[in-house]
């Protein structure tokens, strides 16, 4: 199995979709470190919350490379509004192609991502996607799992390194039921709330109207105990709010 180093050493030149992450901000800052030509896009839609492109723009400021911000209009695919059970592939695709394109115009023709060795390919529609657009996946490729990405994030002195994951807002709407902005705007609103009390790696979840939230098991005793408080806050966005008994 090929390094990191090895694998720029190989591919000098390539274009990043930088997430804002863990995982896309360590694989570009290796890339940097191991001399490659690469170049971070950000590709900003209404399923990112605004937070992820600041995270984007700092880790290019502290690592002294130019950022690409890419506008897209996601929701204006059919196929993606409409939510199905594998909105993730069809979503990939739209994000990917554009990328893809932009990428071109710019001189770049290898584009990779920071899919890393603990994700399945089994649950995960936009992995298909990401193989039919030929996009690589350097940190797969060389056995690098999140643990493994964390760990060697720390090491180099990242702010990412323990950033918790974040799925993007899209995922707080169940399968099958029309995502809009309004709604997107609804749960990045409520989630921002809750990150202004110091809560971290918590779900707003649209329900029929009404928002379920889910919280780790280190952080769900307080948010009981704060129930009144956050209830009074969110209430008058949803048709009624409620503290999930299951924890993430």
């Amino acid at each position: 199995m090929m390094s990191l180093q090895e694998f720029f050493l190989e591919n000098p030149r390539a274009a990043i979709g930088l997430s804002g992450g863990v995982d896309s901000t360590y694989l570009l800052y290796a890339g940097l470190q191991y001399g490659a030509d690469i170049q971070p896009y950000f590709i900003k839609t209404a399923f990112q919350p605004a937070f992820e492109l600041e995270d984007a723009r700092r880790i290019c400021a502290e690592l002294g490379v130019e950022l690409k911000v890419i506008g897209l209009d996601v929701l204006a695919q059919a196929q993606v509004a409409a939510n199905p059970a594998n909105r993730c592939y069809y979503c990939k695709r739209t994000l990917f192609s554009a990328l893809r394109e932009r990428a071109a115009a710019d001189g770049y023709t290898l584009l990779i991502d920071g899919t890393n060795a603990s994700d399945s390919a089994d649950d995960r529609p936009g992995m298909k996607a990401l193989n039919e657009l030929k996009v690589r996946s350097p940190l797969r490729e060389c056995g690098l799992t999140k643990a493994d990405v964390r760990a060697l994030s720390r090491k180099a002195g990242l702010f990412t390194a323990d950033k918790p994951s974040y799925a993007c807002l899209a995922t707080r709407i169940r399968c099958d039921e029309p995502i809009t902005e309004e709604k997107l705007a609804l749960v990045e609103k409520a989630e921002n709330f809750l990150f202004s009390l110091g809560y971290s790696d918590f779900r707003v979840r649209l329900r029929d109207g009404a928002a379920l939230l889910q919280f780790k098991a280190e952080q769900i005793e307080r948010a009981r105990a704060e129930e009144e408080k956050i209830f009074a806050a969110l209430k008058p966005q949803f048709k009624s709010v409620s503290i999930d008994p299951n924890v993430r």
